[in-house]
């Protein structure tokens, strides 16, 4: 059984940068896509980037340049290094796993599995 655990939320001031990490528990981490999405107060849930098996990557574009996807196969970890925050960054972020890149990247509604969230907190 898969599970996935973030870390690294707080709170932090416009300008600033954070570092989440996703930790995934389970068989076969190689053969997941790792995906970081993010729901806002009062928002839906957006896609921010994804990481392929083979370390490609996409990002959203209101995070493309800011933000920064990667993975440590050896540790089964993934992580998402944000930098120059803002206020519009605030939001519950939330790793998830599937086998297929083109679902996570797509954030289609079934995604195999999802970390409970970590919140960040970006005061202006």
């Amino acid at each position: 059984q898969v599970q996935l655990v973030e870390s690294g939320g707080g709170m932090v001031q416009a300008g600033d940068s954070v570092s989440l990490s996703c930790t995934f528990s389970g068989p076969s981490f190689v053969r997941y896509a790792i995906g970081w999405f993010r729901r806002a107060p009062g928002q839906e849930r957006e896609f921010v980037a994804v990481i392929s098996q083979i370390d490609s990557t996409y990002y959203a574009d209101s995070v493309k340049g800011r933000f920064t996807v990667s993975r440590d196969d050896a540790k089964n970890m993934a992580h998402l290094q944000m930098s120059n925050l803002t206020h519009e960054d605030t939001a519950v972020y939330y790793c998830a796993a599937d086998e297929n890149y083109s679902t996570v990247k797509a954030g289609r509604s079934w995604i195999q599995f999802w970390g409970l969230g970590t919140l960040v907190t970006v005061s202006p």
